[in-house]
Protein backbone atom coordinates (compact mmCIF):
# COMPACT_ATOMS: atom_id res chain seq x y z
CA UNK A 1 0.00 0.00 0.00
CA UNK A 2 1.07 3.61 -0.40
CA UNK A 3 1.34 6.16 2.07
CA UNK A 4 2.07 9.06 0.12
CA UNK A 5 -0.44 11.98 0.19
CA UNK A 6 -1.24 13.55 -2.96
CA UNK A 7 -0.88 16.76 -2.74
CA UNK A 8 -4.37 18.52 -2.37
CA UNK A 9 -5.60 22.19 -4.42
CA UNK A 10 -7.09 24.66 -3.46
CA UNK A 11 -9.54 25.43 -6.00
CA UNK A 12 -9.19 29.11 -7.26
CA UNK A 13 -5.78 29.84 -6.26
CA UNK A 14 -3.12 27.96 -8.16
CA UNK A 15 -1.22 26.70 -5.05
CA UNK A 16 -1.25 23.41 -4.20
CA UNK A 17 -1.06 22.32 -0.61
CA UNK A 18 1.85 20.37 1.60
CA UNK A 19 3.58 19.80 -1.39
CA UNK A 20 3.70 23.47 -3.28
CA UNK A 21 6.72 24.79 -4.06
CA UNK A 22 8.26 28.39 -2.89
CA UNK A 23 9.62 30.66 -4.79
CA UNK A 24 12.85 32.57 -3.49
CA UNK A 25 12.99 36.30 -5.17
CA UNK A 26 16.40 37.49 -4.35
CA UNK A 27 16.51 41.56 -3.83
CA UNK A 28 19.61 43.51 -4.79
CA UNK A 29 20.87 45.51 -1.79
CA UNK A 30 22.73 48.46 -2.65
CA UNK A 31 26.14 48.30 -1.40
CA UNK A 32 26.82 50.27 2.23
CA UNK A 33 27.73 54.11 0.73
CA UNK A 34 30.53 56.40 2.06
CA UNK A 35 29.28 60.08 2.20
CA UNK A 36 31.34 62.01 -0.83
CA UNK A 37 33.84 65.05 0.12
CA UNK A 38 30.66 67.47 0.01
CA UNK A 39 28.15 65.84 2.70
CA UNK A 40 31.30 65.57 5.04
CA UNK A 41 31.47 69.37 4.50
CA UNK A 42 27.87 69.81 5.20
CA UNK A 43 26.51 70.37 1.71
CA UNK A 44 25.16 69.43 -1.88
CA UNK A 45 28.09 67.48 -3.49
CA UNK A 46 28.34 70.48 -6.56
CA UNK A 47 29.27 72.98 -4.44
CA UNK A 48 33.03 74.44 -4.65
CA UNK A 49 34.27 72.58 -1.76
CA UNK A 50 37.92 71.40 -0.98
CA UNK A 51 38.97 69.89 1.78
CA UNK A 52 42.42 69.26 2.43
CA UNK A 53 42.98 65.72 4.46
CA UNK A 54 45.89 65.50 7.06
CA UNK A 55 49.35 64.50 6.37
CA UNK A 56 48.15 66.26 2.98
CA UNK A 57 50.35 69.56 1.71
CA UNK A 58 49.18 71.30 -1.17
CA UNK A 59 51.17 74.71 -2.89
CA UNK A 60 49.78 77.18 -5.41
CA UNK A 61 46.42 79.84 -5.76
CA UNK A 62 42.94 78.74 -5.27
CA UNK A 63 40.16 80.80 -6.33
CA UNK A 64 36.46 80.53 -6.74
CA UNK A 65 35.87 78.07 -3.85
CA UNK A 66 33.31 78.53 -1.81
CA UNK A 67 34.79 76.32 1.61
CA UNK A 68 38.10 75.35 2.17
CA UNK A 69 38.62 72.53 5.21
CA UNK A 70 41.77 72.20 5.75
CA UNK A 71 43.29 69.45 8.19
CA UNK A 72 47.02 69.22 6.41
CA UNK A 73 49.50 71.98 5.17
CA UNK A 74 48.68 74.96 2.25
CA UNK A 75 50.51 77.26 1.00
CA UNK A 76 48.28 79.14 -0.85
CA UNK A 77 46.81 82.27 -1.85
CA UNK A 78 43.27 82.06 -1.41
CA UNK A 79 40.85 84.47 -3.03
CA UNK A 80 37.18 84.43 -3.46
CA UNK A 81 35.80 82.44 -0.85
CA UNK A 82 33.35 82.02 1.44
CA UNK A 83 34.53 80.12 4.20
CA UNK A 84 38.00 79.02 5.73
CA UNK A 85 38.47 76.10 8.35
CA UNK A 86 41.65 75.62 9.72
CA UNK A 87 41.33 72.31 11.97
CA UNK A 88 44.00 71.69 15.05
CA UNK A 89 46.23 69.72 12.25
CA UNK A 90 46.02 72.15 9.96
CA UNK A 91 48.48 74.60 9.10
CA UNK A 92 47.52 77.46 6.65
CA UNK A 93 50.62 80.10 5.55
CA UNK A 94 49.69 82.43 2.74
CA UNK A 95 46.96 84.81 2.31
CA UNK A 96 43.38 84.07 2.46
CA UNK A 97 40.81 86.92 1.92
CA UNK A 98 37.17 85.24 3.09
CA UNK A 99 33.92 86.36 4.10
CA UNK A 100 33.99 84.03 7.51
CA UNK A 101 36.79 82.06 9.29
CA UNK A 102 37.44 79.31 11.77
CA UNK A 103 40.64 78.71 13.06
CA UNK A 104 41.75 76.35 15.42
CA UNK A 105 45.20 75.40 13.80
CA UNK A 106 48.08 77.41 12.98
CA UNK A 107 48.20 80.87 10.29
CA UNK A 108 50.84 82.50 9.02
CA UNK A 109 50.48 85.54 6.80
CA UNK A 110 47.72 87.65 6.09
CA UNK A 111 44.25 87.37 6.49
CA UNK A 112 41.27 89.24 5.51
CA UNK A 113 37.98 88.63 6.76
CA UNK A 114 35.12 90.59 5.60
CA UNK A 115 32.60 88.67 7.91
CA UNK A 116 33.23 86.69 11.25
CA UNK A 117 36.77 85.81 12.36
CA UNK A 118 36.71 82.89 15.27
CA UNK A 119 39.48 81.83 16.66
CA UNK A 120 39.78 78.34 18.61
CA UNK A 121 41.25 77.77 22.14
CA UNK A 122 44.10 75.75 20.15
CA UNK A 123 43.71 78.66 17.42
CA UNK A 124 47.01 80.19 16.23
CA UNK A 125 47.13 83.51 13.78
CA UNK A 126 50.43 85.18 13.45
CA UNK A 127 50.83 88.11 10.63
CA UNK A 128 48.80 91.03 8.96
CA UNK A 129 44.77 90.07 10.58
CA UNK A 130 41.41 92.29 9.54
CA UNK A 131 38.19 91.38 10.34
CA UNK A 132 35.04 92.82 10.77
CA UNK A 133 33.60 90.53 13.68
CA UNK A 134 35.82 88.63 15.86
CA UNK A 135 35.34 86.43 18.42
CA UNK A 136 38.30 84.67 20.40
CA UNK A 137 38.24 81.47 22.82
CA UNK A 138 40.34 81.05 25.83
CA UNK A 139 43.93 80.19 24.80
CA UNK A 140 43.67 81.19 20.96
CA UNK A 141 46.64 83.59 19.81
CA UNK A 142 46.59 86.89 17.69
CA UNK A 143 50.03 88.44 17.09
CA UNK A 144 50.83 90.64 14.34
CA UNK A 145 49.31 93.99 12.58
CA UNK A 146 45.37 93.33 13.73
CA UNK A 147 42.47 95.70 12.47
CA UNK A 148 39.37 95.85 12.56
CA UNK A 149 37.93 96.41 9.08
CA UNK A 150 33.99 97.74 9.25
CA UNK A 151 32.85 99.61 12.22
CA UNK A 152 29.25 98.07 11.56
CA UNK A 153 29.96 94.61 11.86
CA UNK A 154 32.08 96.12 15.11
CA UNK A 155 28.78 98.39 16.40
CA UNK A 156 26.58 95.33 16.08
CA UNK A 157 29.20 92.72 17.97
CA UNK A 158 28.87 95.48 20.73
CA UNK A 159 24.48 95.12 21.28
CA UNK A 160 23.90 95.47 24.59
CA UNK A 161 22.41 92.07 24.88
CA UNK A 162 25.56 90.64 24.07
CA UNK A 163 27.88 92.58 26.97
CA UNK A 164 25.80 90.51 29.21
CA UNK A 165 28.64 90.84 32.18
CA UNK A 166 28.83 94.71 32.09
CA UNK A 167 26.53 97.80 33.40
CA UNK A 168 24.51 99.15 31.04
CA UNK A 169 25.00 102.86 30.07
CA UNK A 170 21.95 104.18 28.90
CA UNK A 171 22.95 106.14 25.21
CA UNK A 172 22.93 109.90 25.35
CA UNK A 173 20.49 111.76 23.69
CA UNK A 174 20.94 114.00 20.36
CA UNK A 175 19.86 117.42 23.07
CA UNK A 176 22.21 116.26 25.57
CA UNK A 177 25.23 115.87 23.18
CA UNK A 178 24.56 119.12 21.48
CA UNK A 179 24.19 120.73 24.96
CA UNK A 180 27.92 118.80 25.76
CA UNK A 181 29.25 119.89 22.48
CA UNK A 182 28.09 123.93 22.89
CA UNK A 183 29.23 124.05 26.30
CA UNK A 184 32.82 122.50 25.54
CA UNK A 185 33.28 124.95 22.63
CA UNK A 186 34.76 128.10 23.13
CA UNK A 187 33.45 131.30 22.80
CA UNK A 188 34.65 133.84 20.11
Amino acid sequence: MNTTPKPSSVSGSGVSGAGAHRRTVDVPVPAPRRPGVGELLGGAADARKMFVGREIQIAGDITCCDQLLLEGTAEVKLRESRHLEVTESGVFKGLAEVDDADIAGRFEGELIVHGRLRVRGTGSIEGRIQYGELEVESGGRMVGDIQVSSVARVSAALEPSRLSGFPSVPPASAASRAASQDSAAPAL
